[in-house]
This record gives C-alpha cells, structure tokens and sequence, in this order.
C-alpha cells in the first residue's frame, strides 16, 4: 500500500501541474475524441495502465493482486457476471467505449465471440489494431454512441466499460445500446456512477470534488446506478421492463491508488517519456486521488447493468 507520505507530496505536485495546465473539460464527442487521441499518442496511459484502460477487479472480499492482472480478471467477473459464459463461440459482440481494445481481444480470444470494438477516437481505433494479432476475431472502428453506425438489432450482445460519464445524453446513449441488440440479446455495462442525489442532495464540497472529476477527463456529466437503470427501462426495450445492477465499488476501489503506485514502482517510465511525460503524468494524480475519495466516501458507486432486449 502506497505511503501517505508519498501521496501527499504526489497530490500537491500534481495540483501544481493541473494548474499549469488547462483541464480537459468537455465540450463535444469531438473534445473526448482529442482526449484519448493524446493519451494513445504519447503511450503513457498504456504503459502504466497496460492495454485495459478500465478498473480492476480485486474480489470481495478484496484480494491483494496485480494492477494489470486485475484488469484482466474484471473481463472475467463481468461475463460471468452478465451470462455471457453460457453464450457459444461465434457470439457477435458489439464492445461499445474500447479503448485500445484489450476487453474485445479477450472477448474474441478465451470464449470465441465475433468482437466489434467502437471509440469515438481515431488513434485508439489505430492502436487496437495494431495489438490485435492476426486470427483473433476482434476488430475495430471509429462510431460514436450517440448515433450508432449499426442497423436495429445487429448484435447478441452490447458490452460497454466506464463509456458513460463521457455521454451528454444519458437517455440517448442507453437508447441506442439497446436498440443494436438483437431480441434477446443483452446488454451487459459497467460504469462510473454518482451517489443518487434526488435521495441525498450533494453538499458543497462533493459539488466541488464532482465538478473536478467532470472538467479533468471530459465529462459532461455522471448519472446515479439508479437513474441510468430507470432510463435503461425508460427506453422500452428492455424485457418487461427488468435491468438487474449491482455495485462493485469495494471489489474496484483498489485501482485507484494501485494507479498512482505505478509511477513510483516503475520509474523506466520517466526515462521513457522525459520531463514532460512526468508532468504530465504528474497532472493525473489530484484526479485519481478525488477518485479515491469520492468512490470511498460514498459521493461515486461502480455501477453493473445488465438488461435483455425484448
């Protein structure tokens, strides 16, 4: 576990960075696009983070593992969690949000599913391409969730990770993961939540920490486990109106300072990428820390969705 020593000093250097720096706030799909453009050019975010730009699994009760290692398994817990292991080879997967595609390859690679991973951004697209080896059945496009390329019920199952803070229309976003699934299909989601406030109002600090959480990463805005499940049956595509959730933030919340422990147990890094990859990566960590706090705090919940298409 990281010292507190360090992540004091890590948290006031990156302060002093963001500060420096401009936030990423978001402004269009366009905006998230140039994002992860950057991210994916520089090769930062993967080399710390490897080819799973999502949280890790840590069990429950949690279990002290790898970082990366976690990242794998939180694959597994979720196609075990969704059914998706009773689905046969030859499944057709639309993998919605993939990042560098490495949820798609192991999709495509350890249960045979047809795999077809969307980003909105074009250096993400490239690069999931370029990890994918020849004969697993993964491929990748550019698409944006909000309007989907792809005719009505193209797919037996949409699977999309920690896609949704970045979506301005939450209704329109769970529209449209239902309306590509096949009758019967399902749809299988995890993702960053904000505690329910129509329950518990937030108070001023939370607004505060929930305002940097959105203007760091291009977030427009988070929605509660409760209110994306709503809208989720709101759309009426879901079988009589079901969508099972869950919370996994105790089985995740280790990822976030797991995260920041990377810098400092693999320092190659700064001889890789220099002064102003360490900036950079430095800018990072007030955000994984508010991270940490809001996930620990209550104010965020990691939120599991699962709903079958009627």
């Amino acid at each position: 576990m990281m010292n507190i020593t360090w992540l004091i000093v890590l948290g006031a250097a990156g302060l002093a960075a963001i500060y420096l720096l401009s936030p990423r706030q978001y402004q269009s799909g366009e905006s998230v696009a140039t994002a992860y453009d950057e991210w994916t050019e520089d090769g930062i975010l993967e080399f710390y983070w490897g080819e799973h730009i999502h949280l890790g699994h840590y069990g429950n009760p949690v279990d002290r593992k790898d970082f990366l290692a976690a990242k794998s398994d939180f694959v597994h817990e979720m196609v075990k969690w969704g059914g998706l292991d009773r689905f046969a080879a030859g499944t057709t997967v639309l993998d919605v949000g993939c990042g560098i595609g490495g949820s798609s390859r192991i999709l495509a690679r350890d249960y045979g599913f047809e795999v077809t991973g969307i980003t909105i951004s074009p250096g993400q697209v490239k690069r999931a391409t370029d990890l994918t080896p020849a004969g697993v059945t993964a491929k990748f496009q550019r698409d944006d969730a909000m309007n989907l390329s792809f005719a009505d019920g193209s797919f037996d199952v949409v699977w999309c990770i920690e896609a949704g803070p970045h979506m301005p229309d939450k209704l329109g976003f769970a529209r449209e993961l239902m309306r590509v699934l096949k009758p019967g299909g399902v749809l299988v989601v995890a993702d960053w939540n904000q505690r329910d406030a129509r329950k518990k109002p937030l108070v001023l600090w939370e607004r505060w920490v929930m305002k940097q959480l959105l203007d760091q990463w291009a977030h427009p805005e988070f929605a509660s486990i409760e209110e994306f499940a709503e809208l989720l049956a709101e759309t009426g595509l879901s079988q009589s109106g079901m969508v099972t959730t869950a919370d996994w933030t105790s089985e995740t919340l280790p990822s976030w300072l797991d995260s920041i422990w990377q810098g400092i147990v693999r320092p190659a890094g700064l001889i890789k990428f220099g002064l102003p990859g360490f900036v950079k990566s430095l800018r990072e960590v007030p955000t994984l820390m508010l991270m940490r706090l809001a996930f620990g705090q209550g104010l965020c919940r990691f939120g599991m969705f699962r709903s079958v298409r009627l």
